[in-house]
């Protein structure tokens, strides 16, 4: 498996389609351009013209607002332009067909196409249409690949090192690309996983997965350095799977006893939107345990690093962005650019 992004197609472009397109090395890499961008990011003007000139859209068919303001906040702090394409209001109402609009989208000069969408298998399918880099932001029960490696960046920001770690995911599984993204990410980082969910929330192939499986959540918490709650993807459930969500919270929701019962240094992770009092005790988020807010300010300075690494870097080659360069009026001190 190749250490760094998806290796370049005949034209040179590359894309970030699954967690296996970056292999540990990969992984590990873009996490080290994500610490150059956190310092950016809280400088009084936190922007750089690392990608100055390149235009990032945002193709989302998908509701979103973690995931797609983090996108653009990074594309603009990076000194990219951005676009937003908004499925309700496209042509797509009218019959076009996806391919037709994307085609359209990056005909119009975008250099890297970000696609949410419900279906698994449109993100690969836009990269093999397009003239332009292609980032999987959640491609149905398929894979979020940006969102482990914010949340491995997270992890290794309150833990330190990934390898030896053991990670307790807890929920809906079966329906959720999150999962399985970072799955594949914390055994290429040497990390240990145990799913904790119901048999009906487990997917049917979970035995290939090589991690641990419980359906008690209280014999797990004990060993976990991470306890990463799932929401319940009613959306995406064809049919019910659970008496009730009173007795999901009972047996497997993690309230703030349960919380206060880990270890001193276990965090509390969720990738958000939360339902409180059913996945997660509503105490919880506001616990010092829980990192719920750190992600979302790692997924801006992560999705950076994976814009630079895709647009700004030479292709093969390992490039540090000049975090340093900025215009004069962005290095001017905020209390000049105030009173300006």
């Amino acid at each position: 498996m190749s250490g760094r992004i998806a290796e370049p197609a005949g034209d040179g472009r590359r894309h970030l389609l699954s967690i296996g397109d970056l292999g540990g090395e990969g992984i590990r890499e873009i996490l080290r351009l994500a610490d150059s961008f956190a310092e950016v990011n809280t400088r009084a003007i936190p922007k750089v013209p690392a990608l100055r000139g390149r235009t990032v859209a945002s193709l989302f068919f998908e509701d979103s607002t973690r995931t797609r303001l983090s996108f653009e906040t990074a594309a603009k702090r990076l000194s990219a332009d951005t676009a937003t394409f908004s499925a309700g209001s496209s042509s797509l109402s009218k019959g076009e067909s996806l391919r037709d609009t994307a085609q359209t989208v990056t005909a119009m000069g975008v250099d890297c196409v970000v696609v949410r969408h419900r279906s698994a298998g449109v993100a690969v399918q836009l990269s093999r249409w397009l003239d332009a880099a292609v980032i999987n932001a959640g491609d149905g029960r398929h894979e979020h690949p940006t969102q482990a490696l914010l949340d491995c960046y997270t992890i290794r920001q309150r833990l330190g090192d990934i390898a030896g770690r053991h990670v307790a995911i807890v929920g809906d599984i079966a329906h959720s690309r999150v999962a399985r993204s970072l799955v594949a990410a914390l055994q290429l980082l040497d990390g240990g996983v145990t799913l904790v969910a119901p048999a009906t929330l487990l997917p049917p192939a979970v035995d290939g997965w090589g991690v641990g499986v419980s359906s008690r959540i209280d014999d797990v918490l004990p060993r976990a350095d991470v306890v990463y709650l799932l929401r319940l993807q009613r959306e995406r459930q064809e049919r019910a799977l659970l008496p009730s969500l009173r007795e999901f919270h009972e047996r497997f929701g993690l309230s703030a006893e349960r919380a206060r019962s880990l270890a001193d240094h276990a965090i509390v992770m969720h990738p958000g939107p939360m339902n409180r009092g059913v996945e997660i005790g509503s105490e919880v988020p506001e616990m010092a345990c829980t990192t719920i807010s750190e992600q979302v300010a790692n997924g801006v300075s992560v999705r950076m690093a994976v814009l630079f690494w895709l647009l700004g870097a030479q292709p093969g080659i390992a490039s540090t962005p000049d975090v340093e360069a900025a215009p004069a009026a962005e290095q001017a001190p905020a209390a000049e650019v105030a009173g300006g």
